[in-house]
């Protein structure tokens, strides 16, 4: 069954249950996901879906940032629901430990010197791991490492 058949059908269960934030999340992310098959005027591979389900996390994270900054956390909580939902469907992510050692062997591949290499190491780890990773981590780390 492809990512896609799984939301729905996702969908259709959390109706049927009666859990109102995940089906509007659920909604949400397919109206996203029917967006970007217009905009590419194409049916959506398995990769394609899982990038608009990485966005559909990275915009949440990032609201949840600005409404725990502006003390409403109560909205803040919401998003991080919504953020748990939506992983349910991406690969399991790489720890800080995990990520830390792939960030070392690209700096020693790439043999990166300076804060002005950190593009040379995102690139060589995003290439790899691009699924499992993530991007504001190995820059950190890289930030730290360099």
């Amino acid at each position: 069954m492809s990512l896609e058949q799984q939301i729905t059908d996702d969908l259709r269960a959390a109706m049927k249950a009666g859990e109102a934030l995940r089906r509007d999340t659920l909604r949400m992310l397919i109206a996203a996901l029917k967006n970007e098959r217009i905009e590419r005027g194409e049916d959506l591979d398995e990769a394609t879906v899982m990038s608009v389900v990485r966005r559909g996390v990275k915009s949440r994270k990032d609201s949840a940032e600005q409404y725990r900054n502006a003390e409403r956390p109560e909205l803040a909580e919401k998003e991080e629901a919504e953020i748990g939902i939506l992983e349910g469907y991406l690969p399991q992510m790489l720890d800080e430990a995990a990520t830390a050692e792939l960030v070392e062997k690209a700096i020693a591949d790439t043999g990166a010197a300076g804060k002005s290499d950190i593009g040379k190491v995102m690139k060589a780890v995003m290439a790899t791991h691009r699924d499992v990773i993530d991007g504001k981590l190995v820059n950190r780390l890289a930030a730290d490492r360099l």
